[in-house]
């Protein structure tokens, strides 16, 4: 009976999101835009109450055996609030990519093949923690012609559903299908389980989560995923680095925030450049990160642990960075590659040469020269927000924003042509 009740409560959610994604279509920018400005005025307006239902889930939180880190990204406060508003002003500001002309040539004999940008359909979003990304995702999701279903944790719900209601209040009132954001809000696992069987009604699943969650969607998914699995990110020291801009970005990259996708997990650093370690490794132990380096670390740096193998392989979310030497360039880049996760990575260097060898021969998603890489962000990189960050190649790769969310069709003008032949 249970199970049948979850199947039902799932294909109800499913059934309507593919409704509202069908009106979706003739929904036009203006309308988009007024929702997303009503959203962010609503989120203002009732932030007394959206703050008092996050306060339920912070008290809850110990008994979900969360994090320091996990807690950390499960806290609204007025600070937050403004920048989801912003995000969602930002995002109204951007162009309405659905019926955007991506390439149009005329044949010769004589019809116009236009590719024209259009909406995915219904996109289901499963995420943790992070309460602030159900407007985000939201957002996305609908100024990109899409409708979304939203799966949080269960650890946010009472945060979830005070935001997920706003946006849908904000719907109702600008005249979008309020079907088109729909919030999970049967914490039962087995949902998931369930809509991932859909694929008739759900275009795409996107997770965005610990790497057990991410890999439990992409087995048991029956439609396209878009997802990255973990995020051991790099920070390359080169030999011709300048030791300021060394220090600023390492220390940025690892320390801002611990518990990101896009926080340096690993430091590679030149043989040549070790007369910085010293300096560099202060900087970390001055900010209580433990340091698990290499024989010739561990000789340079007396408070350096010895790295495992697991450790460089390792996406800590925690105050732990893995240090290795290396003699060259070379070694440097063949060492990330086969560490990372496709992820972020970064190189520090003065030298032109260095930075193109290592921005073409690096494969992850984005890579940095002389910055930090938390700026991998769909926000940083002026997407306005992202839905997530993708280390696939195929659809989309990087930070997920508005374009990243649509595909294309073919739309072809005639006056009578036929084919012959």
């Amino acid at each position: 009976m249970v199970v049948m009740i979850i199947h039902d409560y799932s294909l109800d959610l499913a059934n309507r999101a593919k409704a509202a994604s069908l009106r979706m279509t003739s929904i036009t920018g203006s309308q988009k835009n007024a929702w997303l400005d009503r959203s962010a005025s609503l989120i203002t307006e009732k932030s007394n109450f959206i703050l008092a239902e996050n306060q339920k889930d912070i008290a809850a939180a110990p008994g979900f055996n969360l994090t320091d880190a996990e807690i950390d990204r499960l806290v609204l406060n007025p600070k937050r609030l403004d920048e989801i508003t912003l995000a969602l002003k930002e995002i109204a500001m951007f162009p309405d990519p659905i019926g955007s002309i991506i390439e149009s040539t005329i044949r010769p004999n004589g019809i116009e093949v236009q590719k024209v940008r259009s909406p995915l359909g219904v996109i289901f979003f499963i995420y943790e923690s992070r309460p602030n990304v159900t407007p985000d995702a939201a957002a996305i999701c609908i100024k990109s012609g899409n409708a979304v279903i939203l799966r949080g944790g269960k650890e946010a719900l009472h945060s979830n559903s005070a935001l997920a209601d706003v946006l849908i209040q904000a719907a109702e009132e600008t005249g979008l299908p309020s079907d088109a954001i729909q919030l999970v809000r049967v914490p039962d696992r087995a949902v998931i389980g369930e809509l991932l069987k859909m694929p008739e009604q759900i275009s795409v699943t996107i997770p965005r989560g610990g790497e057990s969650l991410i890999r439990r969607v992409s087995e048991e998914a029956a439609m396209p995923v878009i997802k990255h699995f973990a995020g051991n990110c790099h920070v390359y020291v080169d030999q011709f680095a300048d030791p300021d801009i060394a220090e600023r970005v390492l220390v940025n990259s690892k320390c801002q925030r611990l518990g990101v996708c896009n926080a340096a997990e690993s430091l590679v650093i030149h043989e040549a450049a070790t007369p910085m370690l010293s300096r560099l490794a202060k900087a970390l132990l001055d900010r209580k990160v433990e340091i698990r380096g290499c024989a010739k670390t561990c000789s340079l740096v007396p408070q350096a642990v010895r790295a495992e193998e697991s450790d460089y392989k390792a996406e800590y979310l925690a105050s732990i960075i893995s240090v290795k030497i290396v003699d060259s360039l070379a070694e440097a880049i063949e060492h990330i590659n086969r560490y990372s996760d496709g992820h972020t990575e970064a190189i520090i260097t003065k030298d032109v040469q260095s930075a193109r060898q290592f921005t073409a021969q690096i494969d992850s998603s984005a890579v940095m020269v002389n910055a930090s890489t938390r700026f991998n962000d769909g926000g940083q990189f002026g997407l306005g927000a992202e839905i997530g960050i993708s280390t696939d190649k195929f659809h989309a790769r990087g930070p997920c924003g508005i374009k990243e969310l649509t595909t294309y069709k073919y739309i072809v003008y005639g006056n009578g042509q036929i084919r012959e032949g």
